[in-house]
């Protein structure tokens, strides 16, 4: 008998990565979907055939209990959120409802109706926001920065919280900053990777940025999401940081993209204060010691091999685009 998943967020980077590997590995998968009036499937377009969409939202408790009451899966995750950090600023009572008590929801759904159901819960780096020890592991102490940061905190120990009271698998990764072509053109690696794009085929003149010293330990989401698969084939439930224990600049990321379109970055990027955010996390970077060891994960894609493999697919998207059609 196969295994089936309910995956919040399968329409976001990680979601539509998560659900290449599940069915590659024989699952059937359900996506979560909330109903909008416009459809979001881009991300994964070719898995709509394979993959069956229901609706429910993580700020609707009945919605949660009613699709996991009629699906019944062996496996949920919960990587829907609201995941652009400068945003939290602007919205940050609407990031609680979704990050924080979003969460308590899909564990009450869990709870009242199947606790054998196993869960993962997407953490984030920047729950250590001003960073007390470097690298950050699963030890490090939290101090978030931003009004997501905190939401990730308390969705975090509210799912030790469940775990610990009423004996779920439940299983959180503290991921760190995880990208690829299908990440959001608002962060800032796919704005530094579709804005080399774009200059390199005369479409852009020049690219603004924030803070340029800002260090950030990139990894590659597909790496990322089997991390997440192999904490729920564990005996018992833990957390674990995943990262590559590689911390590069912003202005290295910037670096890397221009030099392999052959461009001077100095000659393009300006900053601009706007893109500074209220509080800054400075430097983070992970200690995946623990998932390594026992979950036997580690990173196949470095930083230069994902900035590169980045703007080749925003150089080529453009030229598809530009692409004249023949009749």
């Amino acid at each position: 008998m196969s295994k089936r998943a309910i995956i919040t967020g399968i329409t976001g980077q990680d979601g539509s990565y998560l659900a290449e590997l599940l069915l590659d590995k024989g699952y059937e998968v359900v996506g979560v979907t909330r109903r909008l009036s416009t459809p979001n499937t881009g991300r994964i377009e070719h898995l709509l055939g394979r993959i069956e969409l229901r609706p429910a939202d993580l700020l609707d408790q009945l919605s949660l209990m009613k699709v996991v009451d009629e699906v019944r899966p062996h496996e949920f995750y919960n990587l829907a959120a609201m995941s652009f950090v400068p945003a939290s600023w602007d919205q940050p009572l609407l990031t609680g409802e979704f990050n924080a008590q979003g969460v308590t929801r899909v564990l009450e759904a869990i709870r009242r109706i199947d606790t054998s159901i196993r869960l993962y819960q997407a953490s984030s780096s920047e729950m250590y926001g001003k960073v007390r020890e470097t690298p950050q592991t699963e030890d490090t102490p939290f101090y978030p920065r931003s009004p997501y940061g905190v939401s990730k905190v308390f969705a975090h120990y509210i799912t030790v919280n469940y775990r610990e009271s009423y004996d779920l698998f439940a299983a959180s990764g503290i991921l760190f900053n995880h990208e690829s072509p299908r990440r959001g053109l608002e962060f800032v690696t796919r704005k530094v990777t579709d804005g080399v794009a774009r200059i390199k085929l005369g479409l852009a003149e020049q690219l603004s940025l924030g803070n340029l010293d800002a260090h950030r330990d990139w990894g590659f989401a597909g790496d990322y999401v089997r991390a997440m698969w192999l904490m729920l084939q564990q005996e018992t439930p833990d957390d674990f940081v995943i990262a590559t224990g590689v911390s590069h600049s912003v202005q290295e990321l910037v670096q890397t993209a221009f030099s392999h379109v052959g461009l001077d970055w100095q000659e393009y990027v300006k900053t601009d204060p706007r893109f500074l955010r209220p509080a800054e996390v400075d430097h983070l970077i992970g200690d995946s010691s623990r998932a390594r060891a026992e979950l036997g994960w580690q990173p196949n894609v470095d930083f230069k091999a994902l900035v590169t493999m980045m703007v080749d697919a925003d150089l080529e998207r453009h030229r598809s685009a530009r692409a004249p059609i023949s009749v």
